[in-house]
């Protein structure tokens, strides 16, 4: 069956309304996103990511972005607060793999089973605050083995790792939220640094693009440039179920549905809206329609990596990490 070739988070609060019940179940979305606010305890949060999967009827993917750091959307009291990744980088593959372990038990027992994680771009001299300390690193082939630690760490948990920004975010010197970042790099230097980490772990099963323009290959964005879509899956070798960065982002131009249009077009699998009322929803749903057969496909591969819960030691797992750390 194909569902809306959208991931949504336009949900306003703790618990989803009747409106948004119906919406999504209309809607149909491959998946789900949430934000810091729609955590609040872990039983309340269970039971959000229950009444979402209730709404499509489905065992629906729900994801977060839980890197650590400034990005982490479950805190304090009732989770781990995490340090920064670039600031454990350090600590070495065991520390990530546990990391990123502990992080997905976390996200697992209270129906997240996806991690808009690890952050594989690479760290350099200019780049953009907003991003550099959610990097692990400025070595593409030390980020390779650390992200595929925490993708692993992820994985073992029965969490989905998502790795981001593709082909690469290091060299963007302006925050993609705000405007769009311009790369002028010669193609080569972007193949030996930035897309290499891409390629190390291109047979990951979930990826997202990045808001970024690369002069020397497009004058589109990545996201809705059918050149960098080529780029990632050819050049990358990256056949995993690929979604768009947030399209709410005023790095793009357009309207939202737009936008939308234009990343499916250019070759993206799913459209990610994050932040939105129903009304603002709408037109993004309709631009989308549904997956294709393609992204159907990678959608079914991605699903079969998804281990079930399982029971770990999780105590002692974080005694290793802190030793690790220390």
């Amino acid at each position: 069956m194909s569902h809306g070739a959208t991931i949504l988070g336009g949900i306003a609060g703790l618990s989803l309304t009747a409106d948004e019940a119906a919406f999504f179940r209309d809607a149909d979305p491959w998946g789900f996103i949430l934000f810091g606010r729609n955590v609040g305890s872990p039983d309340q949060l269970r039971r959000l990511t229950g009444q979402l999967r209730e709404a499509v009827g489905r065992d629906a993917v729900i994801t977060v972005d839980q890197e650590g750091g400034r990005v982490q959307r479950l805190r304090a009291p009732h989770w781990t607060d995490w340090p920064a990744p670039l600031d454990q980088a350090g600590a070495g593959v065991r520390a990530m793999w546990l990391r990123y372990h502990l992080i997905g038990q976390e996200l697992r027992a209270v129906g997240i089973d996806s991690n808009c994680a690890p952050t594989l771009d690479v760290a350099q001299a200019d780049t953009h605050a907003f991003l550099r300390d959610r990097c692990l690193g400025s070595d593409p082939d030390q980020i390779a083995k650390l992200g595929r630690a925490a993708a692993d760490g992820l994985l073992a948990a029965g969490v989905l790792p998502v790795v981001k920004h593709m082909p690469g975010h290091g060299r963007a010197v302006a925050d993609s939220h705000h405007d769009l970042p311009v790369v002028k790099a010669a193609e080569a230097e972007l193949q030996a640094l930035d897309f290499a980490p891409f390629r190390a772990l291109s047979d990951l099963p979930m990826g997202m693009t990045a808001h970024i323009r690369f002069t020397a290959l497009d004058d589109a964005p990545a996201t809705a440039s059918a050149r960098m879509i080529a780029l990632i899956r050819q050049d990358i070798g990256f056949d995993g179920l690929l979604m768009t960065d947030d399209i709410t982002m005023n790095a793009l131009s357009g309207t939202e549905a737009e936008r939308a249009a234009a990343s499916l077009a250019a070759g993206c699998d799913l459209v990610l809206h994050c932040n939105g009322s129903i009304a603002q929803m709408q037109p993004v749903v309709a631009a989308a329609g549904t997956m294709s057969t393609e992204a159907s496909r990678r959608a079914q591969a991605a699903l079969e990596r998804r281990l079930p819960p399982q029971q770990v030691d999780t105590a002692a797992m974080m005694a290793e990490w802190r030793a690790l750390t220390a």
